[in-house]
C-alpha cells in the first residue's frame, strides 16, 4: 500500500495541539517540519502533505479563534525546507486554482520538482470560504461550476506550461556556446475564458515531467474533474463499504477518459488513534475529544453543514432538521456528516466533537496491531490503494505509527522494505507524462521573444 504523511498543524485532532505529547508553538518553526519529513521517511512514506487556505472559515466570536490552532506557512515554502533536509520522501503542497495564475503556480512548482530532484506534487483546490475572495478582492466566493471551470482551465495551462520545455532543449553546452536549443522550447499562446498566457515557462521540464497531481473534491464535480486528471485523490470515508464503493466509481468514471485504474491511487484518510492496549487508544481518544471546547466543536460543526446556525439548539438534543437551503447544491462534507448523524443516536454535542475531533478523517482506534489490520482490510478489499495518514497529536503520533504500525504492515507483506525509486513518481507507480509538443511537434509555436 501506499502511505502519505498528513502533517496537519501540531495533530489531526482539533484537540491535539493541547495535548502533552504535541509540539508547542511549533507552526513557524523550521526544525519542527524538517523533524515531521525526516520521521516520515524513514517510516519510508511515498511523501508528507500539506493542506492549505488563504483565509479562514467565519467564526462567530473571538472565543472560538482563540480555541483553534489557526497559523499556517505557505505549504511550498515549508516544503522547500523538508526537501533540504530529506532524500526520497514526495513533497505535496496545496495550493488553490481559485487564487492563484496558472503561470505562477506552475513555476513555483516546477522549481521544487527541480530542487528536490524529482519529489513535487501539488494539491489541487478550488478553496471554499468568503474571507479567501475578501483576501484577492472579490465581493463574493465563486460559485461551485465556476470555480471547477476555472480549474478545468488551470490545469490545462500548467501542463502546456510545463511541457514548454522539451527533453534536450536545457543544453548548456561550453564547447559549442550554445544553453539551449530554442527548437524545443515553445509558446503556449493559451486564450481562454479565465486566463491568457504566452509563455514558455522559465523553468525547463522537471524530473517527474509534471508535478504528480493530487485532488480532494467528492462531490459529483470534484470526481469528474479527479476523473480527467488527479493521479492521487485524497478521500474520507467512515466505513470500508462507502470507501469500496467510491474507489470503483472513480475507476469506472477514469475508464470514460481512456485511463486505467492504476493511473489513479484511491486513498482515504484515517486518523491512528495508538494504545499499547485497546482500552488505552480508546481513553487516548476520549482525553482528545475532552480537550475540545463545545463551542470550537459546534463552530466546526456549522461549517462542515454549510455555515449554518446552531446556537438556538439544546447541544444535549439531537441534530436539528436543516432547512431546504441549506440542503442546496453539491457539499459532499455536508452530506458524510448527515450519514453520521443518521448512522448513530448522537447529541449534537456529540456529534460536533465527532466530526471535530478527526477534521472529517476516519479514526482508527486500537493498537498498532489493530490499525494495521485495518488498513491491510480495507486494501485487501478493494476500498484503497493507500490512506492519508492523519496523527492526532504530532510529531508523537508519527514517530508512534513509523515506529509500532509500519513494520507490522511490512512484516505482513503490504508495505515496501525500501523505497523502489527516486521520485514521488517512482514510488506511487505513476508513468511519467508524455510531452504534448515532442508528441506532436507540428504543435510547436515560437516564443514571442524572438
Amino acid at each position: 500500500m501506499k502511505l502519505l504523511a498528513f502533517l496537519m498543524q501540531t495533530g489531526g485532532h482539533i484537540a491535539g495541539w493541547r495535548h502533552p505529547r504535541a509540539a508547542e508553538r511549533a507552526l513557524c518553526d523550521i526544525d519542527y517540519f524538517r523533524e515531521l519529513g525526516q520521521t516520515a521517511e524513514r517510516g519510508l512514506f511515498d511523501g508528507v502533505f500539506l493542506a492549505d487556505y488563504v483565509g479562514y472559515h467565519p467564526v462567530k466570536s473571538a472565543e472560538i479563534f482563540a480555541g483553534t490552532e489557526s497559523p499556517k506557512l505557505d505549504p511550498l515554502a515549508v516544503l522547500s525546507t523538508i526537501a533540504a533536509a530529506t532524500d526520497t520522501i514526495g513533497l505535496i503542497g496545496t495550493a488553490s486554482t481559485t487564487y492563484s495564475q496558472p503561470y505562477d503556480l506552475a513555476r513555483r512548482f516546477a522549481s521544487l520538482d527541480h530542487l528536490s530532484k524529482g519529489r513535487a506534487g501539488w494539491n489541487i483546490v478550488t478553496s471554499t470560504m468568503e474571507n479567501e475572495a475578501h483576501n484577492y478582492g472579490r465581493e463574493a466566493h465563486m460559485g461551485h461550476s465556476e470555480r471547477y471551470a476555472r480549474a478545468e482551465e488551470f490545469v490545462a495551462v500548467a501542463r502546456r506550461l510545463w511541457d514548454s520545455w522539451e527533453e534536450g532543449a536545457y543544453l548548456a553546452d561550453k564547447d559549442s556556446g550554445r544553453c539551449t536549443d530554442p527548437g524545443r522550447i515553445s509558446a503556449v499562446n493559451h486564450a481562454g475564458e479565465h486566463f491568457r498566457v504566452a509563455g514558455p515557462l522559465t523553468v525547463p521540464r522537471s524530473p517527474q515531467g509534471h508535478p504528480v497531481l493530487v485532488q480532494a473534491g467528492a462531490s459529483a464535480t470534484g470526481q469528474r474533474f479527479a476523473a480527467g486528471h488527479a493521479e492521487v485523490i485524497f478521500t474520507s470515508h467512515p466505513t470500508i463499504a462507502t470507501a469500496k464503493a467510491f474507489r470503483s466509481a472513480m475507476h469506472a468514471q477514469l475508464a470514460e477518459f481512456g485511463r486505467r485504474p492504476e493511473s489513479l491511487k484511491v486513498m482515504p484518510a484515517i486518523t491512528p488513534i495508538l494504545g499499547a492496549s485497546r482500552a488505552e487508544a480508546q481513553d487516548l481518544q476520549r482525553e482528545l475529544d475532552a480537550l475540545i471546547p463545545t463551542q470550537v466543536a459546534l463552530s466546526k460543526l456549522e461549517a462542515l453543514l454549510g455555515n449554518i446556525d446552531l446556537s438556538g439548539h439544546d447541544p444535549d438534543g439531537p441534530l436539528p432538521t436543516l432547512p431546504e437551503a441549506a440542503l442546496a447544491g453539491q457539499n459532499s462534507t455536508r452530506d458524510r456528516v448527515l450519514e453520521l448523524a443518521a448512522r448513530e443516536t448522537l447529541s449534537l454535542r456529540e456529534l460536533a466533537r465527532r466530526v471535530a475531533g478527526g477534521r472529517t478523517s476516519h479514526s482508527v482506534v486500537g493498537t498498532a496491531s489493530d490499525i494495521a489490520e485495518t488498513l491491510i482490510a480495507w486494501e485487501r478489499e478493494g476500498a484503497a490503494d493507500g490512506f492519508v495518514i492523519s496523527p492526532p497529536v504530532l510529531p508523537a503520533g508519527l514517530s508512534d505509527f513509523v515506529d509500532e504500525v509500519v513494520p507490522i504492515l511490512q512484516e505482513r507483506g503490504h508495505f515496501r522494505q525500501a523505497y523502489e525509486g527516486s521520485s514521488l513518481r517512482a514510488n506511487l507507480g505513476l508513468a511519467v507524462p508524455e510531452n504534448a509538443f515532442t508528441r506532436d511537434p507540428h504543435s510547436r509555436m515560437a516564443p514571442e521573444i524572438f
